[in-house]
Parts: C-alpha cells; sequence; structure tokens
C-alpha cells in the first residue's frame, strides 16, 4: 500500500468516525437549555408560524439580502483585477472603472427607489 493510499484511507477513516463521536459527546458535555423561549424558531425577525403558513411579511427581508449580495460580490471581482492590475495596465483600469460605475448606478437606483426605508 502506498503512502498516499494509506493517508487518504486514514483520514476517511477519522471522519467516518470521528465526527459522529464528535457529535455525539456534545450531547453529554454541552450545556444544556430547557428554555421553551430559546428553543422557538427565529429567522430574521419574523416568528416561524406553525401550522397555517398564510401569514405574510415584509418582502424588504429578502431585498436587503439581495442587495446584499450583489453589492457584496464585487469583492470578488475587485480582488483578482487587483492582483492582475500591472498586465492588465489601462485596459484594466477602463474595465474596472465601468464595472464600478455600473455598481454606482445600482446603488443611486436603490437609494431614489427608497428600497432601503424601512417606515
Amino acid at each position: 500500500m502506498s503512502d498516499s493510499l494509506f493517508l487518504a484511507s486514514s483520514m476517511i477513516f477519522v471522519l467516518v468516525a470521528g465526527l459522529p463521536l464528535a457529535f455525539h459527546l456534545t450531547r453529554y458535555l454541552g450545556a444544556k437549555s430547557d428554555n421553551i423561549r430559546k428553543n422557538e424558531p427565529y429567522e430574521g425577525g419574523v416568528r416561524a408560524t406553525i401550522g397555517d403558513s398564510s401569514h405574510t411579511f415584509n418582502v424588504k427581508f429578502f431585498l436587503v439580502g439581495i442587495i446584499f449580495l450583489i453589492f457584496d460580490v464585487e469583492v470578488l471581482f475587485m480582488l483578482p483585477w487587483a492582483l492582475n492590475l500591472r498586465e492588465l495596465g489601462f485596459f484594466g483600469i477602463v474595465e474596472m472603472a465601468i464595472f464600478v460605475g455600473l455598481l454606482v448606478g445600482g446603488l443611486i437606483y436603490v437609494y431614489r427607489a427608497r428600497i432601503l426605508k424601512w417606515m
């Protein structure tokens, strides 16, 4: 048996045997809470409904999440650009200026549409 095969099989064995053991031990070693308020499901300011699911809630929770994702993913595009700026040259600067311009335009739209205004 080669060294890498032995290492891979031992890692798989540790994961298969160790993780369930660790999860099982947390039941006995962890803190216990029997508080009924603490065990209720709670998501984003809206209490979970049990039974009738026709309860409506404000769509702004979703809008804030989507807008956060849009403006947060820009970092995924800016980091490789910053790392390769010397190779990209002037074309890379123009490209990023267009990208940032689109983001600023989206931010202006969100501000004017008052999407983030709660009251």
